[in-house]
């Protein structure tokens, strides 16, 4: 695992799930005829969509408190209400709902590896020191809402 205090988490999160397209976007253009798996754009859209409107919902309600949207920035506010009532990292989630649904429509090993990298990357890094960053913050408050809302889902 990576050192949540590392100059890793100083990259935006927005910024990696770029990366990761288009380094997969890079192997699937140099050999997607041997890494096709599964393809359906109907539903990789509806996934998108969703992953889409999590994400913005999270962002508004951060918005509307007037609280840090950054990781690495202080949170003024302790945001639990909306969506966050039932996961604790809807930007992140959309995010990755976002990077599944792209892979679904294209299809290709590199799109559905570039999704699980992410997802990874931010449970392992981003989330972890976020964690110690609210609990440090807000104490027991936070606390007691860790224990009462899942990670993701």
């Amino acid at each position: 695992m990576i050192d949540v205090n590392s100059k890793f988490t100083e990259l935006r999160p927005p910024r990696i799930a770029q990366f990761l397209v288009v380094a997969a976007g890079l192997l699937h253009w140099a050999a997607a005829p041997k890494l096709h798996l599964y393809s359906n754009a109907l539903l990789g859209s509806v996934i998108i969509a969703i992953g889409l409107y999590v994400m913005l919902a999270a962002w508004w309600l951060f918005k509307k408190r007037r609280t840090a949207i950054c990781p690495t920035d202080t949170p003024s506010n302790l945001v639990v209400e909306g969506i966050y009532r039932v996961t604790r990292n809807p930007m992140y989630l959309g995010i990755v709902a976002m990077l599944l649904g792209l892979a679904m429509i294209v299809g290709s090993l590199p799109f559905y590896l570039a999704a699980m990298a992410y997802m990874l990357v931010i449970n392992s890094v981003f989330c972890a020191y976020e964690e110690e960053k609210l609990l440090r913050q807000f104490g027991d408050d936070y606390l007691h809402y860790k224990n009462r809302v899942r990670r993701w889902l």
